[in-house]
């Protein structure tokens, strides 16, 4: 391997900074092979494993770059590394109604997919649906599942909440059906209670892994492992050198200050690479071996440190629009003491110390601060002691104004795509239209990606004709690049943005392009149907999904679809047929359906459970409100029916579409 090959200099650095090992980086990921061990054991012999650690901790690269490695070379059956949130560009439009968590990870899990494919499927479809090694004697081997980040779960705001329910009933359904898969979760300890608070749902008894501190003979084997042979190596004592400038801090002691490392203190993995990458890149390039003597030349942590902070500041100042001395001043203010000690803040509603939580967070996931659970609310400190001189220090180097960094288009789309991971929809439209306006002419692809998450944003902000046209001109963009697959989504996407608009036939129109694009994703052929179920071409939605359940008869989505389809036309036996089929996790607008079929063949008795359970979960959907509407009048309920009617025809989560309507109007006109 090239990498192997590296003989020293800056540009050559074994070290990875301020970022977690890969998979990739196994060779260089040193001082945690206990933990590794530990770690793999626990996940090929549990049924759930958790993680956990304090926000720089390594768990992250303990996962990709320890414990996967060792999984692997014993021939185990493991999954890539999971995510509950994505950035993706890819037009959300273009998918049908689904959970983004579980999109997130299945795309994750399989990243070669299709995300029209995945969007079809719960956990446990996927899973099941998956090969199954076998152990001698027949017996399935274990599958080993993990979600990295899993407090991505309970920290999301607004109207990602209500699917967090939702995909834990399905991490539930796998643990309780798949008894071959073996799931790890890896979560900052300052999330463990929120995660304890859905044990009983999980139904499976959990051991944890807790990941602390490195050790300092650790720490010492982590700076001098990763050079390569034939290269440069690090004399006795260099590296516990090395690693004893980081653990120092200042302290006064009779009106003086030196550098004192506390007893029993560990060391911090991440802080460690950011100085173990600034010392590389400052020994001089032909220095073979570092002595203890270069270590007091070139090891002074906090020109480092202070570099880290200012980039640190810097990058979240221009995300969040605030003045990076601002910034500055507010991290000194509140998490530095008069007596040089780390001081705290407390996480509120919507701000930490004055400044807005976004910003904490941001800090929190740069490893400048970290985070701590006490009494039922988030604290947050200085990431460790080392960091009080850089960040004292801080207000005198930081401008009070806002200058423009020199990043790329490329470097403002990946900006952008994290925000909207991060389900910041206003960072991610400001740094997605910045990479959209400096890509101009420069670079099509990144254009015609920027377009499309500028798309993205306006949609789920619910603004879908500005939705469309970013579509359009992501679809163009992408056209001249000859990407039939990219611009067949974004056909997609541009039709389900005129379903919103109320536009049926030209969503219809759209909708079967793609499909003449990708003739192959049934996906998009399911979501062409339901545009012309909303076009009032009910029986020809019926025959698409007959189509596509005749290349494909576990296909639960168009089956779903084609059973609430047939219930609405009155076909009460053949929707049955297809419902009594689809398994747990239905949307409210098809039990609702069912409810309606029951109804139909046994009277509104046999719907009740269904209906009841459709309208709890979904009090604003007009069809579920229809449906109900229509089992009332079986029942000969009029004035019952009209007033559900009436509910229905106001309805805007999701508006009933014209021949439903006019239904919803016959109700109300009887039942008056």
């Amino acid at each position: 391997m090239a990498a192997r090959a590296v003989t020293g200099g800056a540009g050559n650095s074994p070290y990875v900074g301020n970022r977690p090992y890969l998979i990739s980086d196994e060779y260089r990921f040193c001082g945690r092979s206990r933990e590794s061990r530990e770690v793999a054991a626990l996940w090929r012999n549990s049924r759930l494993t958790i993680l956990s650690g304090r926000s720089g901790a390594g768990m992250t690269s303990l996962l990709q770059a320890g414990v996967f490695p060792l999984l692997s070379a014993a021939g185990e059956d493991v999954l890539p590394v999971g995510r509950l949130s994505q950035g993706t560009a890819f037009p959300v439009a273009a998918l049908p109604e689904h959970n983004p968590y579980t999109l997130a990870l299945l795309a994750a899990w399989a990243p070669g997919e299709p995300r029209t494919r995945l969007s079809g499927f719960t956990l446990y479809d996927f899973l099941r649906r998956r090969q199954l090694r076998t152990e001698p004697g027949g017996y399935p081997a274990p599958l080993l599942a993990s979600i990295d980040q899993a407090e991505d779960l309970f920290a999301g705001t607004g109207g990602t909440d209500r699917y967090r329910d939702p995909f834990l009933e399905e991490l539930a359904e796998v643990l309780d059906e798949l008894p071959h898969v073996h799931l790890l979760l890896c979560l900052r300890d300052d999330y463990a209670a929120d995660l304890a608070r859905y044990e009983g749902l999980l139904g499976t008894p959990a051991v944890t892994f807790t990941l602390g501190p490195l050790t300092e003979a650790a720490a010492a084997e982590a700076v001098r492992c990763p050079l390569p042979r034939g290269g440069r190596r690090f004399a006795p004592g260099a590296a516990e050198a090395l690693v004893a400038r980081l653990r120092a801090r200042e302290a006064t002691d009779d009106g003086g200050s030196e550098p004192v490392a506390p007893a029993g203190r560990g060391v911090e993995p991440a802080l460690l690479q950011v100085l173990c990458a600034g010392f590389w890149a400052a020994v001089p390039a032909n220095v073979a071996e570092i002595t203890p003597e270069h270590v007091l030349r070139y090891g002074d942590a906090d020109p480092m440190l202070d570099r880290f902070c200012d980039e640190a500041v810097a990058a979240v100042a221009a995300d969040h629009g605030i003045p990076p001395g601002e910034v500055a001043a507010w991290l000194s203010r509140q998490f530095v003491t008069e007596l040089a000690t780390r001081g705290t803040a407390y996480e509120g509603v919507s701000h930490t110390g004055g400044m807005p939580n976004a910003v904490a967070r941001a800090f929190r996931d740069r490893h400048l601060l970290t985070a701590s659970r006490r009494a039922g609310s988030r604290w947050y400190e200085l990431h460790d002691d080392c960091l009080i001189g850089p960040v004292r220090r801080g207000q005198g180097r930081l401008p009070e104004t806002m200058t423009e960094s020199a990043l790329s288009p490329a470097d403002y789309l990946r900006a952008a795509q994290l925000a909207m991971a991060d389900k910041d929809t206003g960072l991610a439209m400001r740094h997605a239209a910045k990479a959209a306006r400096t890509a101009v002419g420069e670079d099509l692809l990144v254009s015609a990606e920027a377009e499309s998450l500028l798309g993205n944003v306006a949609h789920v902000s619910g603004q879908y004709a500005e939705a469309e046209a970013h579509y359009r001109t992501a679809a163009m963009l992408f056209e001249a690049q000859s990407d039939t697959q990219a611009v067949a989504g974004l056909l997609a996407a541009v039709g389900q943005t005129m379903l919103a608009q109320r536009r049926y036939g030209e969503a219809v129109d759209y909708l079967h392009a793609a499909v003449g694009r990708i003739p192959t994703d049934l996906t998009v052929q399911t979501e062409l149907a339901w545009a012309l179920w909303h076009a009032g071409q009910q029986r020809a939605a019926v025959d698409v999904l007959s189509g596509v359940l005749a290349i494909d008869g576990e296909a639960e989505v168009a089956r779903s679809a084609r059973g609430e389809i047939l219930a609405d036309l009155g076909d009460a036996e053949s929707a049955l047929r297809d419902l009594n089929r689809v398994r747990r996790h239905q949307q409210p607008s098809t039990r609702a359906a069912r409810g309606l079929a029951l109804a139909t063949i046994g009277g509104p008795g046999a719907a009740s459970s269904e209906i009841d359970a459709a309208l709890s979960r979904a009090p604003g959907s007009g069809p579920v409100l229809l449906y109900a509407a229509r089992v009332a009048a079986l029942g000969h309920d009029l004035v019952g029916a009209a007033a559900l009617a009436r509910r229905a025809v106001n309805a805007t989560d999701p508006e009933v579409p014209p021949h439903q309507r006019r239904q919803a109007l016959g109700f109300i006109e009887v039942g008056s």
